[in-house]
């Protein structure tokens, strides 16, 4: 069954002072390196970003669609991405752009774990990752409900559907320190992020 990708840019992220898609990354941005790792577990792959973004090149096979409505977070940024897929398409893994340790294998792993559930979510210690998360695509008629009715929650979304809850013990062995949830939220993550990677900090 054919796996898809989408990839959520937002916009400008206050806490860093730009956009975390265009933040380099060695040779590439932030969003070109997610886009390249996902795409080693996922095709086709849709990026949302916000109306106006300035988006980063991408490969000519990769879908760029916008928000409908800006400023609704990453539940509209879901809606529009699983809107965007085409049909042969039933399920997608839905990452934020600021994972630039993605595991393929990771995403893999979720998308094994989907079974007859409508999203499979990591859940580390209680607390779920839905932007780590393989969705069906059809869960694209829910969140359109709830953006409707102005909840704008994410876990709202994983409250009304049947979710599969994948622990920490079911993904270690493709991905030992979890390290496809590092996601990047200040300039202390992104430095850090960088000397883990052996990478100089421009």
């Amino acid at each position: 069954m054919t796996l898809a990708g989408v990839v959520l840019c937002g916009g400008r992220s206050t806490r860093m002072g730009c956009c975390k898609a265009e933040l380099p990354f060695g040779p590439e941005t932030m969003l070109q390196r997610v886009v390249r790792l996902l795409r080693e577990a996922a095709r086709p792959l849709v990026v949302v970003a916000a109306p106006g973004q300035n988006v980063p090149r991408l490969p000519a096979d990769v879908q760029l669609v916008y928000d409908h409505r800006p400023g609704r977070g990453p539940l509209e940024g879901i809606y529009a991405g699983l809107s965007a897929l085409p049909r042969e398409c039933p399920r997608a893994y839905v990452t934020a752009c600021d994972a630039p340790f993605l595991v393929p294998r990771f995403v893999q792993r979720m998308a094994e774990l989907l079974g007859d559930r409508a999203i499979a979510v990591p859940s580390i210690d209680d607390r779920p990752h839905p932007l780590a998360a393989v969705y069906r695509r059809d869960v694209q008629d829910t969140v359109q409900r709830l953006l409707a009715d102005g909840n704008l929650r994410v876990g709202a979304l994983l409250e009304e559907l049947p979710i599969r809850r994948v622990s920490a013990a079911e993904l270690l062995d493709v991905d030992p320190q979890l390290q496809t949830l590092r996601n990047l939220n200040s300039p202390e993550d992104y430095r850090a992020a960088l000397a883990d990677a052996g990478l100089a900090c421009p």
